[in-house]
C-alpha cells in the first residue's frame, strides 16, 4: 500500500481539501522544485474553472496540431476499413493488404491505404477518487487526469465521432452521455472538474465504473481509462471483459513521491482512501530503497495486469510534460500502425 505524505511543518499553501495532501512544489520537504508550468496542466484549485479550461483547450489545441503533423489516426482504433488509395508496397508492410489489381497492372507490388473509421464512439473511465486529490510536482494527479480527458477529446472528436464518460470519486458514479461535436465535449470536460471531491476515508471503485460500460453492450468503440490504478486490482477482470468488444487505452497518472521518497526526516504520512497513518523515517536509506522497489514492484504488477487485458498504456506524470508523452505516445502508434494494443 502507497500512503499519501503529509509535511512535518504546516504548509505555506492554501489548506488542502484532504488533510495530509501535498498539492504544491513549494510545500516544504517535498524534494521538487517549482516547474515553469509550460508543460504542466492549470490547477483547477487556482481559479475560476471556465477560464482554466479554455487555457488547457488552447495549450491542446496549439501544442498537439503543432506536433502531430498530418493525417494521423490519433486514438482512433484500428488502420480503418473504408478504402483508399494504393502505395508501393515497403518490407513490413501487411500482405493482408495486397492491391493485387494494381500490383498485376504495374508489375510493382502495391498496398491498399485504409481510412480511419468515423462516428467511433469513445468512452472515457475517470477515476477522480481521493487518491488522485494528490500532487508534489507541478499540479494535483486530477489536474492531469482532467487533461488526460482534454487531450482524449481532442483527438477523437472528429468527423461525427462521440465522446462519453463514466465518473467515479467512490462516493458516486456519474454518467455523462456520448455526443458528438466539440461543444459537447467542452460541456463535457466541464461537468468533469465539477465533479465534488471525495470526502477522507472514502475508497475508489474503479472496478464498478468499468462495469457500467460491459451492460448493456455497445457497439464496437474505445475505452480509455484514466486513473493511478493505486489499491485494489478486482479493475482486471472488468477491464479484460471490455477487451473482447472495444479497443482498450489505460492512462496511468502518477507522482514521482509515490515511486521514491526524499530524504526529509521523521514524517507523518496518511491514506486519504482508509485514513490510516503512519510515522515514515526516510532518513534511513534502508528504507527508502525498500519503498522505492515495493513501489516500482506495484507499476509493474500494474502495467502486467494492462496487457494482459490488451489495453494500450500511456503514463503521465505530474513532474513531466504530460503533453509530450501524449505526442511521443500517438507517433509511436502511428509508425506502428496498428492503432492500439498488439494482442
Amino acid at each position: 500500500m502507497i500512503l499519501r505524505r503529509r509535511a512535518a511543518q504546516p504548509p505555506s499553501a492554501p489548506a488542502p481539501q484532504h488533510p495530509g495532501l501535498l498539492l504544491h512544489p513549494a510545500t516544504p520537504g517535498s524534494g521538487i522544485e517549482a516547474g515553469t508550468g509550460d508543460g504542466a496542466p492549470p490547477r483547477f484549485t487556482d481559479g475560476p474553472a471556465d477560464v482554466l479550461l479554455r487555457r488547457l483547450e488552447l495549450t491542446v489545441r496549439r501544442r498537439l496540431d503543432g506536433l502531430l503533423q498530418g493525417d494521423h489516426l490519433g486514438l482512433v482504433p484500428g488502420s480503418g476499413s473504408e478504402a483508399g488509395d494504393s502505395r508501393t508496397y515497403h518490407p513490413g508492410d501487411d500482405v493482408r493488404r495486397m492491391d493485387w489489381p494494381v500490383t498485376a497492372r504495374t508489375q510493382v507490388p502495391h498496398v491498399r491505404e485504409t481510412i480511419a473509421d468515423r462516428e467511433l464512439e469513445t468512452w472515457a473511465v475517470v477515476d477522480l477518487s481521493a487518491s488522485l486529490d494528490f500532487g508534489t510536482a507541478n499540479c494535483q494527479k486530477r489536474d492531469l487526469a482532467i487533461a488526460g480527458l482534454a487531450a482524449v477529446g481532442h483527438l477523437t472528436v472528429h468527423g461525427g465521432n462521440r465522446l462519453g464518460a463514466v465518473v467515479t470519486t467512490g462516493e458516486r458514479i456519474d454518467r455523462h452521455p456520448a455526443m458528438p461535436g466539440r461543444l459537447a465535449a467542452e460541456r463535457l470536460l466541464r461537468s468533469v472538474v465539477a465533479t465534488p471531491r471525495a470526502s477522507s476515508g472514502r475508497r475508489g471503485d474503479l472496478a464498478a465504473a468499468l462495469e457500467t460500460l460491459r451492460r448493456p453492450e455497445r457497439k464496437r468503440g474505445l475505452v480509455v481509462v484514466i486513473s493511478d490504478f493505486l489499491g485494489d486490482s478486482d479493475w482486471e477482470r472488468p477491464l479484460r471483459g471490455l477487451s473482447a468488444r472495444h479497443e482498450l487505452l489505460a492512462i496511468e497518472v502518477l507522482d514521482p513521491r509515490e515511486l521514491e521518497l526524499p530524504d526529509v526526516g521523521l514524517l507523518t504520512v496518511v491514506d486519504p482512501e482508509t485514513g490510516q497513518t503512519l510515522e515514515v523515517p526516510t532518513g534511513d536509506a534502508e528504507f527508502r530503497a525498500r519503498f522505492a522497489a515495493g513501489a516500482a514492484a506495484q507499476r509493474e504488477e500494474v502495467a502486467a495486469a494492462l496487457r494482459r487485458a490488451g489495453a494500450g498504456h500511456l503514463r503521465l506524470r505530474t513532474d513531466r510534460d504530460w503533453l509530450m508523452d501524449v505526442v511521443r505516445f500517438v507517433a509511436e502508434r502511428r509508425r506502428a500502425g496498428s492503432g492500439g494494443a498488439s494482442r
